[in-house]
């Protein structure tokens, strides 16, 4: 199991450094605040490993990044309506990240399911929920993005009538 610890924070040290680039190129204020959030999780990912990987008894902290992100957006969603202009590059950072965190949410699961260590197995389990909701954040922020007169309909609960 050391070869899958090892491997992981590999993983979440790109993501660090991924998000913390993503986060000083974004400009709008949403998107900055997401990906430093993402840092702050990846950066608690990575303690966590680090510290299973030395075989120091951690706690767990298990945070559901949803949540966090929520309050963020509905905090800044007027202004998010005002700004609906999007540089291509953010769309693009997004769409990395979309992949990233597909490929982390895959690998925890398989690492999980390899487990034989009751913590690596929690560990792993909860690391794959974390970056499923990372997923999901990202995708409602690059459908909003992409298409804002959709995502608000959708969002909102729209009928169309006619």
């Amino acid at each position: 199991m050391k070869e899958a610890i090892e491997t992981a924070i590999k993983m979440e040290t790109d993501a660090i450094a991924f998000y913390n680039e993503a986060a000083n190129k974004t400009h709008h204020p949403f998107g900055k605040e997401m990906f430093k959030g993402f840092v702050k999780d990846e950066t608690r990912h990575l303690r966590m490993l680090t510290e299973i990987f030395k075989g120091i008894d951690i706690r767990f902290e298990f945070i559901r990044p949803k949540e966090t992100i929520r309050t963020v957006f509905s905090e800044q969603k007027d202004a998010m309506m005002q700004r609906v202009k999007t540089m291509e590059n953010e769309l693009e950072a997004i769409k990395i990240a979309l992949h990233m965190e597909k490929d982390g949410f895959d690998y925890y699961k398989a690492a999980a399911a390899k487990a034989t260590e009751p913590k690596e197995k929690e560990l792993f389990e909860r690391l794959a929920v974390e970056e499923n909701d990372h997923y999901a954040i990202l995708n409602e922020t690059y459908t909003f993005l992409d298409n804002t007169g959709n995502w608000y309909m959708y969002e909102e609960r729209g009928i169309i009538e006619g």
